[in-house]
């Protein structure tokens, strides 16, 4: 990640050059539109932060929608929405292409769940590849019941699916058929109604409806992913085109400010300041 890191300095240094009494007093006098997209992940933070922003002033109108990683960079990027948000960094060829600034807020682990009344509770990095892969095609192989696994997996583009491949799964592993669910919120919904299901969220999303698998050892927890130990992890990011200016600098101020570390520890994740 280092060859971002100008990028990232470069934000942080404009993000510093203003102080205020109360994170919201910025919006007092403030009216226009900010629109956001990207990163399924990053929805509850944004809006929490938008519901927030708009009770403080109505004349301010702030949109969040979905749609992944790809999405976010491509809207943004295209000038189509204000902040395009990332579960990945920024490839160096769409910082060139787009002339984006990025803006990491959180740290978010990514667990591999099963369905709540699934009664494997962990496996090897090996024999997750070998899930994937449809080389190890039944829980029974795995000391589970006698039934077909069925594969989730989250579309191209997606950062969660990105981080996931490339943390928790031995390189070069070709995943096998799966269906294809295009948000955290869709593949935590696939799982919990199917027990022989197996996929990936981010940690934030983790509550009794599902479990997370141990892997190798490692327990999905935030804690653990703050610590270290727990090994598959990613930055969220917040990306704009140049650098931001007028209310889309001050929503991005607003994620750092200390209402807006409370918003991102309450949706489940840890501030950039607190961990990375």
């Amino acid at each position: 990640m280092n060859r971002y890191l100008s990028y990232i300095a470069a934000a942080f240094i404009c993000l510093s050059s203003s102080t205020m009494a109360s994170p919201l007093d910025a919006f007092k006098e403030a009216k226009g539109n900010v629109n956001i997209a990207g990163g399924t992940a990053h929805v509850p933070v944004m809006v929490g932060a938008a519901k927030n922003i708009m009770s403080a002033n109505p004349n301010v109108n702030i949109t969040v929608t979905g749609g992944g990683s790809g999405v976010g960079v491509q809207k943004v990027g295209e000038g189509l929405v204000d902040i395009g948000n990332t579960g990945r960094a920024l490839k160096q060829s769409e910082v060139d292409k787009y002339g984006l600034v990025t803006f990491p807020f959180a740290i978010d682990g990514v667990a591999v769940v099963v369905n709540d009344a699934n009664s494997v509770k962990s496996v090897s990095r090996e024999q997750l590849s070998e899930i994937f892969a449809g080389k190890i095609s039944n829980w029974k192989q795995l000391g589970g019941t006698d039934a077909a696994i069925s594969l989730y997996v989250r579309e191209d583009g997606s950062g969660t699916r990105e981080v996931f491949e490339e943390k928790a799964l031995n390189k070069g592993t070709e995943i096998s058929r799966a269906n294809v669910v295009n948000s955290n919120g869709a593949m935590k919904t696939a799982i919990v109604q199917d027990k022989n299901a197996i996929g990936y969220v981010g940690i934030g999303h983790l509550d009794n409806t599902l479990q997370g698998l141990t892997i190798d050892g490692m327990v999905p927890s935030q804690e653990n992913a703050a610590n270290g130990s727990y090994k598959v992890t990613r930055l969220l990011y917040m990306n704009t085109k140049g650098q931001p200016q007028g209310l889309t600098k001050a929503f991005i101020e607003y994620i750092y400010s200390p209402e807006g570390t409370l918003i991102i520890e309450k949706s489940g994740y840890l501030p950039t300041g607190k961990g990375e």
